[in-house]
């Protein structure tokens, strides 16, 4: 049975999300404060982390940045925004994935069996580092360096990173990439991927593209040679 952490203002929705996911082999700790949230993460060690961003006492961002700091367990954030700002900025600060309100829970417990699913598969893997040129990443305590110089990335920038070294010398459709990271195709609109690669290439002065490859009409392409 995995664990759940709902954080959740909203005792219907809380409940009712609850409810599901408990007739599903979940067991669900409801918080409904963002400012109460690390404190019961800490304590109570969850499987994966259910946010929604409008919370009171803290804002959920701002809970999905302690919860990282401290942890690389997959977070899901809940989002009534219609607009991708929510989603970009939630994953930008370490999320995995997002599902839109209202909750469809067949679609929230489906999203949460493809994250936990692939923090298996990472769990299983034997991690080891991937070296091209002067770049270094350790997959064991998901550290980079470049030039003698540690790297500090975000959640979603170094697990990018990783899927592209992973596959360097190819050629990922954003449909590779976003199957990869979150579990399911490109939606044609979300372009999370796009500034996670723009804020790579300026991590890791790239201005020239070289090192991160666009292929027009095609995705992008991790450069071996290029990491000199």
């Amino acid at each position: 049975m995995y664990r759940v952490m709902l954080v959740e203002d909203d005792a219907k929705l809380a409940t009712l999300v609850a409810e599901y996911l408990q007739a599903h082999e979940f067991a669900v700790d409801i918080v409904p404060r963002g400012d109460t949230a690390l404190a019961r993460f800490t304590a109570s060690r969850p499987d994966i982390v259910v946010l929604d961003l409008m919370l009171p006492g803290l804002d959920g961002m701002r809970v999905c940045r302690q919860i990282r700091d401290i942890s690389s367990l997959p977070i899901l954030i809940l989002t009534a925004r219609e607009d991708s700002y929510d989603e970009v900025f939630g994953l930008e600060q370490g999320a995995d994935d997002y599902v839109n309100k209202p909750v469809q829970p067949r679609v929230l417990l489906a999203r949460l069996r493809a994250l936990l699913r692939r923090t298996g598969d990472a769990v299983a893997d034997e991690p080891g580092d991937l070296v091209f040129g002067a770049l270094s990443i350790s997959r064991e305590n998901r550290s980079v360096t470049w030039r003698g110089t540690s790297i500090l990335l975000n959640n979603p920038e170094y697990k990018l990173l990783v899927v592209l070294a992973e596959a360097a010398g190819q050629v990922l459709s954003r449909d590779d990439i976003f199957k990869k990271l979150r579990g399911f195709e490109f939606d044609g609109q979300d372009r999370s991927i796009d500034n996670c690669i723009s804020r790579l290439r300026r991590k890791f002065s790239d201005e020239s593209m070289q090192k991160i490859k666009t292929v027009w009409g095609e995705g992008y392409l991790f450069s071996p040679s290029a990491w000199a």
